[in-house]
């Protein structure tokens, strides 16, 4: 596209950045750099915003991006201004971008295209790196107080990898995406632990005998301070209601809040809340953080940072429960969650990608759920029917469909009010069906 030709509607950036850009999450692998070449080579041109952002960034497995808006909302509650950055979007790609939860403008992102439209074209990056890039310029732009960074895949080689954060924070480590990041958990943990900075904090969110010492070892050698989250930080629930749960929060054995209440409720939020109200805690030695106000705002988390998609409820009679879990941690949290509720019959709506060794996670699945099988409207979505035969060797039972919209319709009109649906498998399935 030459410089005469500029984008001139949103949709024609849309259209843009999906065409001409590799993107990982719609191609997989063929979009996969590992290399941070292209993003120092475009943050160069866009005057090296990232070196004027204070930021906290964000590795792991699973939980980052719960962790990362626990941190962001810890840090809004002062009343700072707070960009974050996440990947990837459900709906709207501007969700990956939001200052206090309110997305980017379609007209900045148009605007920072045609800016840099040639560079782009000279440079080629992905469109990870291009979203990486335009997320720093939009922070140092709106002179945001705080960014807090999540990584994208991996932590070495992710393009997030060239900013020096304040503390950084990797919450576990378990498999996924094993062909780029290693097949055995201490090689996925040395990949995450590349965002470990001289002399920077790090906070690991769960003391994992397998892979701790890939942590320690990467800490010693860049002469930064390590401390686990679980070892320091102790929750003890105090109540529980519809979405909202409260809690005792313990510090080193000494209680430090009474009653906190938060609106991120699911079988896996209890760790991610130590792993960020320990960053909190962290950050609070160069960061002025008052707890009471930390207290006020976390019961509307969720909605004053514009979280989304985990343990989201959709419904009530029949309940509808969404999940972006993916791999076989996530997904096994999630299955033995669903154990827990009372329901007469159970559906599930799932869809996964086709470049993921799904075997392994049909066998956790229940065989005596109603399984509504889809494909997700994007080129790396497994196909429903094959999904379906997979499925029918591990013994479920279910019907192929032509799309998520199709099977959530079809799971909705055959759920008696006392039944409940599921819906996930993918960040995909679920971002069709919010």
């Amino acid at each position: 596209m030459s410089q005469n030709n500029k984008l001139k509607t949103w949709r024609q950036a849309l259209d843009y950045m999906y065409a001409k850009l590799p993107m990982y999450h719609r191609l997989g692998m063929v979009a996969y750099k590992k290399d941070l070449t292209n993003t120092i080579r475009l943050c160069n041109v866009c005057h090296n915003p990232q070196n004027e952002l204070k930021t906290i960034h964000i590795a792991g497995t699973n939980g980052k991006g719960t962790t990362t808006h626990i941190i962001a909302g810890g840090l809004q509650a002062q009343g700072y201004k707070v960009g974050v950055y996440t990947s990837p979007h459900y709906k709207d790609f501007r969700e990956r971008i939001k200052i206090n939860g309110i997305y980017i403008s379609k007209d900045y992102i148009i605007e920072f295209l045609n800016t840099y439209l040639s560079d782009i074209e000279h440079i080629q990056p992905s469109f990870f790196e291009v979203s990486v890039a335009l997320a720093f310029k939009y922070f140092t732009d709106m002179k945001v107080d705080f960014a807090v960074i999540e990584t994208g895949l991996g932590g070495r080689l992710d393009s997030t990898n060239i900013i020096r954060p304040l503390i950084s924070v990797i919450t576990n480590i378990s498999f996924d995406h094993q062909a780029m990041l290693g097949n055995t958990l201490p090689e996925i943990a040395n990949e995450k632990a590349g965002i470990i900075k001289h002399q920077i904090p790090v906070i690991i969110g769960e003391s994992q005998p397998e892979v701790k010492n890939v942590f320690i070892n990467k800490a010693r050698e860049m002469n930064a301070t390590l401390t686990f989250s679980d070892k320091v930080v102790r929750l003890e629930k105090t109540s529980e209601g519809q979405g909202f749960d409260d809690y005792d929060v313990f510090y080193h054995g000494k209680l430090m809040i009474r009653n906190l209440g938060i609106d991120m409720t699911g079988p896996f939020q209890e760790k991610n809340i130590i792993t960020g109200i320990h960053s909190l805690i962290a950050l609070s030695s160069v960061v002025n953080i008052d707890f009471e106000k930390v207290k006020s705002f976390f019961p509307q988390l969720k909605s004053k940072t514009g979280y989304l998609g985990r343990w989201q409820q959709l419904g009530i009679k029949p309940l509808i429960i969404a999940d972006s879990a993916h791999n076989i941690a996530g997904i096994s949290i999630i299955i033995n969650a669903l154990k827990n509720i009372p329901y007469d019959r159970l559906h599930i709506i799932i869809g996964f990608v086709n470049d993921k060794d799904i075997s392994e996670i049909l066998e956790l699945l229940p065989s005596d759920a109603m399984y509504y099988f889809a494909r997700a409207n994007i080129p790396r979505g497994l196909d429903a029917k094959l999904l379906e035969d997979m499925a029918m060797e591990k013994g479920l039972k279910g019907k192929a469909y032509s799309s998520v919209r199709k099977a959530y319709a079809a799971a909705r009109l055959k759920a008696k009010k006392n039944d409940l649906i599921f819906v996930g498998g993918s960040i995909f399935v679920v971002g069709e069906i919010l």
